[in-house]
């Protein structure tokens, strides 16, 4: 097991160590009643001593009281510590998760680390619990069985030593020679998880497509893959079985052997015999468990390099120390910023950005697809650190913030719009927790969005299914624009939040920012040149550089880029609306 992940254990730590101590004393429990049964025969019956058979037998009944006890809080203390441990481990990698930025969280795939959180997280969980516990109780079960056979016949106690390694090492070869296949077979669950997750979210597209039978297939070479793997892995193991028999009846032949040959000449009893065979089974029984748990090991222990590799990723964005906590107002500016997903050695995604945006101002972004306007939004709440330059809000780094406290104060309805399960209200509280259904209903308004909301006939308290799939996508961007509202930001970003939106709501909107918050800095990136006209200011990207900047009736004179558009937008529309 991985070091990093002990660290989990935390409080249950206790429950870890009671464990091998309760399996300790039930294993010393079973290996004295093989030695109080052969007192019985070989004292109690052959001499027909029925006082002291039920004077031993009532002693066996104690230990085996004793044993059951010690058993049962040996398993009550190892689920614990199991499926505790499994709980710290998931609630260790979901809080590391909450620290990622979007660059770390492009190092893994959703699915992979859906994956990692159950699977391998139980695959982790079975495999310490009976490291715990049955691991523990192997090596006290042989020591304390070779001693007591030691104890009766050396000869017996020395073959015993033998066939220790002699089944050992097959074993644990067995068990190296599997991991591999299981290392793959773990990578390929993140490529079938993937795959399943795309396929029902997509399932509405898949259907219009009618490419049901392109995703089966695809399905079925992902699943026969695992299938193949698994079943190299499951051969390689289930060479266990035959060996562990192999060798197991092998030794009780030669026992026989040896035991039978010491009663003929009277070195030793017939009830030690009995006595030095169940130790001999306790041997051979607990090298089976150790075999077991070791391919346990085997397969957890690529499950563990996937939790630590999450675990071990280090949050690209750390607050510094007296980190700011206080933005003072809603001023941007970009001073000769580059930026590249790929670091400094990458190819720049943005270059030399110099930009100067006053509180209060809206800003219009406009620019082709892949000019890099989502990349530079992402940038002011710190979703990305830049690669060169600087980026100030409120006239500090963006880096000098708490980044608790920069995001609170900027508020990005992204492209991708997400809903969660719940009521509309709930959805809408992602902005405030606190905020009562008045503060609600008014950001709802702003956003255009109430009028729809009471058409609903649970209106606010109506439930929104997994992904928001149960309203529209115009509806959605409206519930996502009135949740960013309402944590009453210094600056509000929209990516493209309005694209389905008709343009007289969409005015509606901008009226609404304009006379409801015009404290409040309003960037707009949107492809519809009526979305942006009447901003303060009009940002033309291209390429990952800064091509414009000016209000609308300034860029029809000056860019080439926004005045072909215009014209293909505004003036070709009313063209057609002429004809």
């Amino acid at each position: 097991m991985n070091r990093l992940l002990f660290r989990s254990l935390r409080e249950y730590k206790k429950q870890s160590i009671l464990t091998p101590v309760f399996v300790a004393l039930e294993v010393l429990m079973e290996v004295l009643i093989p030695f109080q049964m052969a007192k019985i025969i070989d004292i109690g019956i052959q001499g027909q001593n029925l006082t002291y058979v039920l004077e031993v037998g009532l002693i066996l009944v104690v230990m085996a009281m004793l044993a059951l006890f010690f058993g049962a809080m040996a398993g009550k203390y190892g689920a614990e510590a199991g499926a505790g441990y499994a709980k710290n481990l998931r609630h260790d990698i979901f809080y590391k998760i909450q620290e990622f930025s979007f660059h770390n969280i492009d190092h893994f795939s959703a699915s992979s680390l859906v994956t990692r959180m159950t699977t391998d997280i139980t695959n982790v969980q079975m495999a310490y619990m009976m490291s715990i516990r049955l691991l523990s109780r192997a090596p006290i079960m042989i020591v304390l069985s070779l001693i007591m056979t030691l104890s009766i016949n050396v000869d017996i106690a020395l073959m015993l030593l033998v066939a220790i390694p002699v089944l050992g090492i097959p074993l644990l070869y067995i068990a190296k020679k599997a991991h591999h296949y299981f290392v793959q077979v773990f990578d390929e669950y993140d490529v079938l998880n993937n795959d399943v997750q795309e396929n029902v979210n997509a399932a509405r597209v898949v259907k219009a497509y009618v490419r049901e039978d392109y995703e089966n297939q695809k399905f079925h070479k992902i699943s026969q893959t695992v299938f193949r793997l698994f079943t190299k892995a499951e051969k390689i193991v289930a060479l266990n079985n035959p060996i562990m028999m192999f060798v197991m009846y092998t030794v009780i032949l030669v026992m026989v052997l040896i035991g039978g040959e010491a009663i003929v000449f009277g070195t030793m009893e017939a009830g030690q015999m009995t006595s030095v065979l169940v130790y001999a089974m306790q041997i051979l029984m607990s090298l089976m468990m150790v075999s077991f748990v070791f391919v346990m090991i085997m397969i957890a222990q690529a499950s563990t390099d996937r939790i630590a590799e999450v675990l071990r990723e280090v949050p690209e964005m750390q607050n510094k120390p007296n980190a700011k906590k206080h933005v003072d107002n809603g001023d941007i500016d970009f001073e000769h910023v580059d930026f590249s997903y790929a670091g400094t050695e990458g190819k720049r995604a943005l270059k030399d950005i110099d930009l100067h945006i006053k509180s209060g101002q809206m800003i219009g972004i406009f620019g082709g697809t892949g000019s890099a306007k989502t990349t530079l939004v992402q940038l002011i709440p710190r979703l990305y650190d830049v690669t060169g330059g600087s980026i100030k809000v409120g006239g500090t780094d963006v880096r000098d913030y708490d980044l608790e406290a920069l995001r609170n104060q900027v508020a990005v309805v992204l492209q991708k719009n997400v809903l969660f399960t719940g009521t509309i209200y709930e959805n809408i509280r992602w902005g405030d927790e606190n905020a009562s259904d008045e503060e609600v209903q008014r950001v709802c308004r702003l956003a255009q969005a109430d009028d729809f909301i009471r058409d609903f006939p649970d209106g606010y308290n109506t439930m929104i299914v997994e992904g928001g799939n149960n309203v529209s996508g115009g509806q959605k961007q409206r519930l996502c624009i009135a949740r960013a509202l309402l944590k009453k930001p210094k600056i509000l970003i929209l990516d493209d939040s309005t694209s389905a939106v008709d343009t007289k709501t969409d005015a509606l909107i901008r009226k609404a920012f304009r006379e409801e918050i015009p404290d409040t800095t309003k960037i707009i990136i949107s492809q519809r040149i009526s979305s942006i006209e009447d901003a303060d200011q009009i940002i033309i990207l291209d390429e990952g550089e800064v091509n414009g900047v000016g209000t609308s009736e300034e860029l029809l004179r000056t860019n080439r880029i926004y005045r072909e558009v215009y014209e293909s937008q505004v003036k070709g529309g009313n063209e057609d609306a002429e004809e």
